[in-house]
């Protein structure tokens, strides 16, 4: 039997797409039918639609998942070569290296370029499309600020999707970010006037200028031939360093038109509801086809040509009729989403609106003139409503149109159920009824195993709230415990928070809350956030624009105490020090002024540090060998020893190398509340390692794992987990059970608690982590491995960035010369902080520390406020 060659000619999302569908129908397996695809840049596929996460946080891996098919048998990837002529007669097509390569079907998968417009200078711009393109753009504005010596200036051309990302992407990066739009809203294709109006108020409070209604109509170059600004069309000058341009898409077509195959007035090639082209043999799909005369930049229609195209391929009659636009925007802070008709084009339209300038909110609702059916809407500011109604789009709504509007505080009535042909999520075509059949029927009863085994909300994210909420209405429906929302903004549990992270490979606050959530985030689900980021990334908590949603005491790498000073706690694994480190602690409290005290963990604090001091502090403690000992962070803060068999008559086993291994390992490790261990050398339990949450016990055998005690406000004694344990047996335990933790409690909950709750207890906890019951082991084991692969000093990394040291600034004294003295009154040989009655009394003379800022002593009111 004959080969069906099948040539796919681009390697972008849409062609990821077809060689999956092909795949998953078995149709790929290189016998009865082959697959290549010739790929111009020189990545696996990619997700475009996540380049401003690339922007916004460096060189991340943004390969479309399962990559697995680039190494089946019966697909070949070529990289870094494209076509350059289609001989339609021979059924070849020849690349840049040389190579014929004969189809039986041709898929044209191309794409689409970013147009730059042939004005005067256009040559010295930039555009937003590829990975090249960000990771330039990128380094040109790190060289810029550091040749300039200021922010570099940087002009967008184009409001609409990518140039916002755009604009946002280097405005994180720390340049100064302007966008001149022709429109006179920004994304005035998608937005009517009072939501663009509304979300221009947003982008602007973000510190990015506007100037709309206008369009470059020339770049000005300096003498080295880099532009130093844009000339408009309304002749208004805007100062730029770099320019970028994100006007639109232009489809790459040209293959097809030199082939002679059929192409639209406006670019693209003509396709058929089946996806072909003029001739029987070439398909085309995504961003180069064009239906009905226009083409469409989005992912969800090129997925569904995709599978159009796969069906027929192997025989089917698929077709693809619809084209879903709806869109939402990927930006910190900004909630933007639209779908159906949003400008009210249809004849005889109704819109209902809700405004609130002063919040920057707008939300409107297309429906039919009988106020019945739904054709489409817009959101900004909150987009809560959006992930419900798309589904309903078409549909009669059982309530008040005004009753789905969030904003003007109503809320979606109660019995609405969603049909089962609703589409839930449109990247992947998936309907509501697959949802319920999979937690009905296949049993995906938590949301991570749901996205595996229906694809829902694994590309764009959008849908993922719906999904939880099929799920959760599923669960109820079957008896079924259902979990709670972190916070208003999230309607997933802390623990399904952290599952869609990983699976979604989020890495920033922003993704998170523009994918997971709504709103502008609060006080719980924001550090929350930033720990679940910390424990799966491991990276420096403050960058990445994680700074804001850290506790104070995360920001500062340091313990904020009454009086508005800090505590420095560096860490003493095991509580064993050398007497040359004990020196160097002592002339750092003397020449500082700071109040120094051994605490329950073994280890020195110095309180009374101010902020601008801390640098200073950390420099001298890190020459001298010291590191964090993150005494601010929900993380391990210590592992308490004795002095085990190395001196102790009664010892069985080294406690103290087993503590200070136990401590290097674990350190900085991000958690749902800080914990703690402890580590005796015998049944004596000096350590008090049953008092701990992880508690290590030494025997004439090995070692006793014991879980789960706290101190606090609940005491609990630990649990025995294990017993007699070699030292690799109890790492992987300890492994194991620190990573279950991290990923299933609640905020806030020490681990006391969490085993309280679990099903099983102690039980489920053994059958997890000793007998493997979820096959986990592995998985657990390698994310810690991970941890302790990039675990970095926060101290240190903050040493070595200027950029880092910034932050570390007093709000009021210039850096370097702040106010030495402080409200303090000597007591046992040490200063400590003055009461209120002494400071009124005038026992203590001098400023007042307020947040690291010296403000002077007046009234007690006076200085709260």
């Amino acid at each position: 039997m004959k080969t069906e060659r099948t040539l796919i000619v681009g390697g972008g999302p849409a062609a990821h797409r077809l060689v999956d569908a092909l795949v998953s129908r078995g149709a790929a397996d290189g016998t009865d039918h082959s697959v290549v695809v010739v790929a111009e840049e020189p990545y696996l596929p990619y997700d475009r639609v996540q380049l401003s996460k690339r922007l916004a946080d460096g060189a991340v891996d943004l390969t479309l998942e399962p990559s697995t098919h680039w190494a089946d048998g019966g697909v070949e990837l070529r990289v870094g070569e494209a076509v350059t002529t289609i001989d339609r007669d021979a059924r070849t097509v020849t690349t840049t290296a040389g190579a014929v390569l004969e189809y039986d079907n041709l898929v044209l998968a191309t794409g689409s370029s970013a147009p730059v417009p042939d004005i005067p200078g256009a040559a010295a711009s930039r555009v937003y499309r590829t990975i090249d393109d960000v990771d330039a753009l990128v380094a040109e504005v790190a060289e810029l600020r550091s040749r300039l010596g200021r922010a570099p200036r940087v002009a967008v051309a184009g409001g609409g999707l990518l140039g916002l990302e755009a604009a946002g992407g280097v405005a994180a990066l720390g340049a100064e970010a302007v966008i001149i739009h022709s429109g006179g809203w920004l994304m005035s294709a998608q937005l009517d006037e009072g939501a663009g109006q509304a979300l221009g108020r947003l982008i602007s409070a973000r510190g990015i200028d506007l100037h709309l209604g206008t369009r470059p109509r020339e770049i000005l170059l300096g003498d080295d031939g880099l532009p130093t600004a844009v000339r408009c069309a309304d002749g208004r000058t805007v100062p730029a360093d770099i320019v970028v341009f994100a006007i639109g898409i232009r489809a790459r077509d040209e293959l097809a038109r030199a082939a002679g195959i059929e192409t639209a007035e406006r670019g693209g090639v003509v396709v058929d509801e089946a996806c072909r082209t003029s001739d029987p043999s070439v398909w085309a799909i995504g961003e180069v086809a064009a239906i009905d005369g226009r083409t469409v930049g989005l992912v969800a229609p090129a997925n569904a040509m995709a599978e159009t195209v796969a069906d027929r391929l192997l025989g089917g009659d698929a077709t693809f009729t619809t084209v879903d636009d709806a869109t939402k925007l990927k930006l910190s802070g900004v909630d933007v989403a639209s779908f159906g008709d949003a400008l009210a084009a249809e004849p005889g339209a109704l819109e209902i609106v809700y405004a609130d300038p002063a919040r920057g909110l707008y939300q409107k609702l297309v429906v039919s003139d009988d106020a019945k059916t739904l054709l489409g809407g817009v959101f900004v500011g909150d987009a809560a409503p959006y992930s419900s109604l798309r589904p309903l789009l078409g549909r009669e709504l059982d309530a008040e149109p005004a009753a789905y509007l969030s904003a003007a505080g109503a809320e979606p009535p109660a019995g609405g159920a969603l049909p089962d042909d609703a589409l839930v999520c449109s990247c992947n075509n998936v309907t509501v009824g697959t949802v319920r059949s999979a937690v009905a029927d296949d049993g995906c009863h938590d949301l991570g195993e749901l996205k595996t085994c229906t694809r829902a909300g694994t590309q764009c994210g959008s849908c993922v709230p719906l999904v939880k909420k099929i799920l959760e209405a599923e669960l109820t429906r079957s008896g079924a415990t259902v979990s709670h929302a972190l916070c208003e903004h999230f309607e997933l549990s802390r623990q399904e928070l952290f599952e869609s992270i990983r699976v979604l490979e989020l890495t920033s606050w922003e993704e998170t809350i523009g994918r997971l959530g709504t709103g502008l985030g609060c006080d719980i689900c924001k550090p929350a956030v930033g720990s679940i980021l910390a424990s799966q990334h491991s990276g420096y908590p403050l960058d990445g624009g994680r700074g804001p949603l850290q506790d104070t005491n995360d920001r500062a790498l340091a313990n904020m105490q009454k009086d508005g000073t800090y505590s420095v706690v560096p860490r003493i694994p095991g509580g064993e020090i050398t007497p040359q480190k004990l020196a160097v602690i002592a002339e750092v409290a003397t020449e500082y002024g700071l109040y120094t005290k051994i605490t329950g963990g073994q280890r020195i604090d110095m309180f009374g540090a101010r902020l601008e001091q801390l640098p200073d502090i950390w420099r001298r403690l890190v020459d001298a060998g010291f590191e964090s000992g993150q005494a601010y962070g929900k993380a391990l803060r210590n592992v308490k020893s004795c002095v085990g068999s190395t001196w102790c008559r009664y010892g069985v086993q080294d406690s103290v190398g087993m503590a200070v291994g136990l401590e290097l390992r674990y350190r900085g490790l991000r958690a749902p509340h800080k914990f703690k261990f402890g580590v005796s050398g015998c049944a004596r339990e000096c350590a008090e390692a049953r008092g701990k949450d992880v508690g290590v016990i030494a025997t004439d055998k090995g070692w006793n794992l014991y879980v789960g005690g706290n101190g606090g406000f609940q005491p609990a004694h630990a649990q025995l987990l294990a017993s007699d344990l070699d030292d690799e047996t109890l790492i992987r335990y300890i492994d194991r059970y620190l990573m279950y933790y991290i990923r299933t409690a609640d905020r806030l909950q020490r681990t006391a608690r969490w085993m309280e709750e679990l099903d099983g207890g102690v039980d489920h906890v053994r059958a997890v982590v000793v007998e493997d019951s979820l096959g986990l082991g592995a998985e657990l084991e390698a994310a810690m491995a991970k941890h302790v692969d990039t675990y970095e000093d926060e101290w240190a990394a903050t040493l070595r960035d200027p950029e880092r040291l910034r932050r570390f600034r007093s709000f009021v004294n210039e850096p370097g010369t702040p106010d030495p003295s402080v409200a303090r009154v000597e007591e046992r040989g040490q200063l400590r902080p003055a009461t209120d009655a002494e400071r009124r009394a005038g026992a203590a003379v001098g400023p007042v520390l307020v947040a690291g800022a010296s403000l002077p002593v007046r009234g007690r009111d006076e200085v709260a406020g």
